[in-house]
């Protein structure tokens, strides 16, 4: 058998996370697979952070980034772009992931290429086509038109079957995060101590940046970590802020300056994944972190009032908690007066995986091109 060329298509910093891994499966086994990476640099910056930690060099680079650049601008420059790398890259697979404008146009231009196309992290739903925006209708987009639909769980699986998805098309694998969070906590203790963090408080980590929180509900969770750290004299919090204007605006206004609140630049994904291992407990509108800091063995709050996650609400390693001040506050206070809670959120299973999703997802597709 001839070796099955792997086009791998990411463009923001959480893609690159959860597909470095895959890339690096592949590289395992020069024998089966051709690897060909592609960026788009939808996020330029937080994209080559990652890039060099896992020690990936891109065959393609888009370099698309643009300030101010929005939904329109995205989808045409890689729909368009990614026509000539299909053409020039010949692949037999292209692989997309989750829920970015980046996977959601890829994944067209290979359709139109008659390429098939695998989604890693299929079949995750909110079913509110406005919530997130757009990464709802970008995933059921990349569903709609993919051949291999990589599913971390059941829930996933059992949405992709609702969506009329052929079963025999739909693999569940687990989350390639947990795969890249395991590798890089063990291999890459990062040092802390720019900071500034007394080791005699409790860490709470803060991250929120969807476009759903921006305005006044990002100024509420503000607000709320002003009124937890004046009621708390034993935490402090840190908060690496986004680089959007929409994010910085109101909570350097509101927040900066503040005593035991650590507004710091964005972080690269090893010193984040040190934080998250040394924080007490973790406030986020992220997706990643739903996934991730429970295999830390850390409680999540999640800052918005739906997630396409709904397996770690089930399993008791998040919960929601929306962006209303007085409720960010009593759910924070909760987990910090009751060590019971604390404790049952903590020590919960994580639904995502074990770190063994790469490796399925390679044997799957060698398989599947096996049996061609």
């Amino acid at each position: 058998m001839s070796k099955i060329r792997v086009l791998t298509v990411f463009g923001t910093r959480p893609e690159a996370i959860k597909m470095a891994p895959l890339v690096k499966e592949f590289e395992k086994h020069p024998d089966i697979f051709k690897s060909i990476v592609c960026v788009t640099a939808q996020h330029r910056q937080m994209l080559d952070q990652v890039l060099k930690l896992f020690d990936i060099k891109p065959d393609f680079d888009l370099n698309i980034m643009k300030p101010n650049q929005n939904l329109w601008m995205i989808t045409a420059e890689v729909l368009v772009l990614m026509k000539d790398v299909i053409e020039e890259s010949k692949p037999d697979i292209v692989l997309v992931h989750g829920d970015t404008t980046t996977s959601m146009a890829a994944a067209l231009s290979a359709f139109y290429a008659k390429v098939p196309v695998g989604h890693v992290e299929a079949g995750l739903r909110t079913f509110d086509k406005y919530y997130p925006f757009p990464e709802e209708i970008n995933r059921v987009f990349a569903d709609a038109v993919c051949t291999y639909h990589f599913a971390p769980t059941e829930t996933s699986v059992e949405n992709l079957i609702k969506s009329a998805i052929p079963k025999d098309n739909i693999y569940k694998t687990g989350n390639t995060v947990i795969d890249a969070l395991l590798h890089t906590v063990n291999n890459n203790k990062a040092d802390l101590s720019y900071i500034g963090l007394n080791p005699n408080l409790k860490t709470i980590l803060l991250t929120s940046h969807r476009r759903e929180n921006f305005g006044e509900p990002i100024r509420n969770i503000c607000k709320a970590v002003l009124e937890l750290v004046e009621k708390n004299k034993d935490i402090q919090v840190v908060y690496p802020v986004h680089l959007n204007p929409n994010v910085q605006k109101p909570v350097k206004e509101l927040l900066e300056g503040k005593e035991r609140i650590h507004l710091i630049e964005p972080m690269e994904y090893a010193p984040f994944s040190t934080l998250m291992k040394e924080s007490h407990l973790i406030m986020t509108d992220s997706g990643g972190v739903q996934e991730e800091a429970p295999s830390l063995g850390k409680p999540v709050l999640v800052l918005r009032s739906t997630t396409e996650r709904p397996e770690a609400v089930e399993y008791g390693t998040v919960k929601l908690v929306g962006t209303d001040k007085d409720k960010i506050v009593s759910e924070v206070q909760n987990l910090l007066d009751n060590e019971d809670e604390y404790k049952k959120m903590s020590e919960s299973i994580n639904p995502y995986g074990d770190g063994l999703a790469c490796q399925r997802i390679a044997e799957i597709i060698k398989k599947s091109f096996e049996n061609k």
